[in-house]
C-alpha cells in the first residue's frame, strides 16, 4: 500500500501539541504498571481508568504485592471496572511474574494470565520500546481515517493492517513506546470529530447495552458476596432479577472461579 506522508505529518502534530502525556501510566516503564493499566482499557474509556488505576496501584504496588493478595480484595479494588474476570486473570499473572520476574520476550508476556496477543504487544511496546506491530480500535480509526479509500473490498481484518503499522512505526523514527501513544491519542481525538470508521474492520463488534445485561447482574451477584457469603435464595431476593437468571449468572461464576460454592452457600472464590 502506497505510503502516506500525511499521516505522520498530522499524528506527530497532534501528539505534540494535544497528546495525553499526563496519564499515569504514560510515566512508568515498570512492566507490571503498563500490564495492569492495559488490562484495565480493555473495553473501558480511559476517563474512567484513571481514578481507579491510582487507586489499584496504591494497594497493590507491585506484582508480589499483587501476587498475595486474596481474590476477594482485588475485586474490591476493581469495583466499579466491569468485566471482573479481568481481575482474577490480572492477580494469576502477578503470580506468575512474582515466581519468575516479568517477561521480557513478547511470546513469554502472552502466556501470562489473561493476556492476548494485542496486550502482550502493548506492554512489550511501552515497557521495552520493542517495535511491535498491534492494532486497536483508536488505531484502527487512524488507519482507516487516512487509508480508507484503500480498503474497497469489503471489511478489513487486523493483519491486513499491521504491514502497514510497521512500515508507519518504521517511518516514524519514534520510539514505540510514543508513536503508539500518539496513534492512539490522534485516533480517539477523530472519534470525538465524528470519525465512526471501526465498523470496516472484521473485529467491529456494537456492544451491548449495559441496563439488563447479564454483564450487569454479574455484577451486582459479586457485589453483594462482597458484603457476606449468601444462597441463592438471598441473592434472588436483593437482586430485582428472576430467580433462574440469578443461578445462571451464579453458575457461570463459579464455572470461571470468581465464586465458590459452600453447600447451598455461595462465597467469593479464595483460590
Amino acid at each position: 500500500m502506497r505510503y502516506n506522508k500525511k499521516v505522520l505529518q498530522e499524528l506527530k502534530s497532534f501528539y505534540k501539541k494535544h497528546g495525553r502525556h499526563d496519564l499515569p501510566w504514560r510515566k512508568t516503564y515498570d512492566p507490571y504498571k503498563i500490564l495492569v493499566s492495559e488490562v484495565m482499557l480493555q473495553q473501558t474509556q480511559v476517563e474512567r481508568v484513571v481514578p481507579h488505576y491510582g487507586a489499584f496501584i496504591k494497594k497493590f504496588p507491585t506484582a508480589s504485592r499483587l501476587a498475595v493478595a486474596p481474590l476477594s480484595r482485588v475485586l474490591a479494588a476493581w469495583q466499579g471496572l466491569g468485566y471482573n474476570r479481568r481481575a482474577k486473570h490480572l492477580l494469576g499473572a502477578a503470580r506468575v511474574i512474582a515466581k519468575g520476574g516479568f517477561p521480557k520476550k513478547v511470546e513469554d508476556i502472552e502466556t501470562l494470565p489473561g493476556v492476548g496477543r494485542y496486550t502482550a504487544r502493548a506492554v512489550a511496546a511501552f515497557a521495552f520500546n520493542k517495535p511491535e506491530s498491534f492494532v486497536e480500535t483508536n488505531i484502527r480509526t487512524v488507519i482507516f481515517h487516512h487509508y480508507g479509500g484503500a480498503f474497497i473490498h469489503g471489511p478489513v481484518g487486523d493483519a491486513e493492517l499491521l504491514p502497514l503499522i510497521a512500515d508507519l512505526l518504521k517511518k516514524s523514527r519514534m520510539k514505540p513506546r510514543d508513536f503508539y501513544a500518539a496513534m492512539m491519542d490522534y485516533g480517539a481525538h477523530l472519534k470525538k470529530q465524528g470519525v465512526r470508521l471501526n465498523a470496516k474492520s472484521t473485529h467491529y463488534r456494537k456492544q451491548n447495552k449495559f441496563e439488563g445485561s447479564a454483564r450487569q447482574l454479574r455484577g451486582a451477584i459479586l457485589r453483594e458476596l462482597l458484603k457476606h457469603q449468601a444462597t441463592l435464595a438471598v441473592l434472588s431476593h436483593k437482586i430485582p432479577r428472576s430467580k433462574e437468571q440469578v443461578a445462571l449468572e451464579v453458575a457461570r461464576l463459579v464455572s470461571e472461579g470468581l465464586v465458590a460454592a459452600k453447600g447451598k452457600t455461595f462465597a467469593i472464590s479464595d483460590k
